[in-house]
């Protein structure tokens, strides 16, 4: 397996408290824009994005959407017990699961387990609590523990979804590195304008500039905008430990892509610029070649969808153009009358990987020392990142998820 031998630690940049952005702009679009074109770098507003994509290019956005995925329980004894909802496992469907009335399963990370040896636990009620909350009567009952997380059954009265069920008891999951509780305006700013899926731990912090003026502003310059779905998991918030990235392991992520999107893919003109927001749309685009990789490999009537996996790119030389693994999706839709296609990816991004689908990206800044740094350092190529993060620095720019944005044009 040829993984690439890169030390995590020669990706790091020191990043004051004072720097990370503890709270959004009070206006979405009025973020600062550093812009990096093929190693030239300035800097703008946000809301003047759209004058700086080039016509006839397409621009991908992550619709997904940011759950209350913090449940508080108490035992009798008093012990509070925190869940954090990752993924669905009974039934497995995100849809069909938050639609559930009255029980379902969840993959779950579990603050203060040692004090969970089993039973069922009831969900805390601070005092003040809305009534429609405490006539749920949600409890929570341990399955059984998976590897550093547990299969947890949730279950509830009054018959409404499980979503409802989150809504009214949940909290957002907002970064452990803002130092804060979550607060209302959280509920709005931590989630794009154009989210539509539940499914997201974390929100894709990228599309989170983008205002209505703004989207409609991109879409008269005749830019294509188009959308895919990449559940973010808690990964995101996990930094890099290991020495060598060879050694870290990427969690992987349920995304979705629609028949006509793949389509217009594969028919865009020569010359025509891919943009992704953020770093989630950007691993699911790439994705999208290996998966077609995998397709043509074991032939459109044979092929069962597997996730790709972490090193996936890395090993050795690529045997088909983008258009014909991407071709070879669509002919796997057709032929099996899909709309929408579902797959996972563990995919990593870091420097020595040849990028296939995405030519321009929009995102924020990130952590030292974490992949998604990897991933920016992969796509300007050379040491120009540590450029771009020592003028962000240098200029008052906000860093991470309520930070600022830039636009890297390679």
């Amino acid at each position: 397996m040829n993984q690439p031998k890169i030390r995590i630690e020669e990706y790091s940049y020191e990043l004051p408290d004072d720097r990370i952005a503890k709270y959004p702009l009070s206006q979405r679009d009025s973020s600062k824009l550093l812009i990096y074109n093929k190693g030239t770098i300035s800097q703008e507003k946000f809301s003047s994005i759209p004058s700086f994509l080039p016509e006839g290019s397409m621009m991908v956005f992550n619709n997904t959407k940011v759950v209350p995925a913090r449940l508080f329980f108490k035992k009798d004894t008093g012990a509070l017990i925190e869940i954090f909802c990752l993924e669905p496992v009974d039934p497995v469907d995100y849809a069909v699961s938050f639609a559930c009335v009255s029980e379902c399963s969840w993959k779950t990370i579990i603050g203060n387990v040692k004090k969970w040896k089993g039973g069922y636990l009831s969900l805390y009620l601070p005092e003040g609590v809305d009534s429609e909350v405490a006539t749920l009567n949600l409890k929570a009952e341990l399955l059984e523990k998976q590897d550093n997380s547990y299969i947890v059954r949730f279950f509830w009265e009054g018959g409404v979804p499980f979503s409802k069920v989150l809504e009214l008891c949940g909290q957002v999951p907002i970064p452990p590195y803002l130092n804060r509780e979550t607060e209302a305006i959280d509920l709005e700013r931590y989630q794009t304008l154009y989210a539509k899926f539940r499914g997201s731990v974390a929100a894709p912090t990228a599309g989170l500039h983008f205002t209505e003026d703004v989207l409609s502003e991109i879409k008269a310059k005749g830019i294509d905008c188009e959308e895919l779905c990449l559940h973010v998991g808690a990964g995101t918030f996990l930094p890099v430990k290991s020495e060598y990235i060879e050694d870290h392991i990427m969690h992987s992520e349920p995304f979705s892509v629609r028949r006509d999107f793949l389509e217009k893919l594969v028919n865009m003109p020569e010359g025509a610029k891919v943009i992704s927001v953020g770093t989630t749309s950007t691993r699911s685009l790439e994705s999208l070649y290996y998966a077609g990789c995998q397709c043509l490999n074991e032939g459109v009537e044979r092929w069962i969808p597997k996730p790709v996996k972490q090193w996936d790119p890395y090993q050795g030389e690529d045997k088909f153009t983008t258009k014909q693994a991407l071709k070879a999706l669509v002919d796997y839709m057709i032929l099996n009358n899909l709309e929408i296609l579902n797959l996972r990816t563990q995919i990593i991004i870091v420097p020595s990987y040849r990028f296939k689908v995405v030519d321009i990206l929009v995102t924020n800044f990130h952590q030292p020392q974490s992949t998604l740094l990897l991933l920016i350092s992969a796509f300007v190529g050379g040491d120009d990142w540590k450029r771009i993060y020592s003028y962000a620095m240098e200029n008052g720019f906000r860093f991470l998820s309520y930070g600022d944005s830039s636009m890297l044009v390679r």
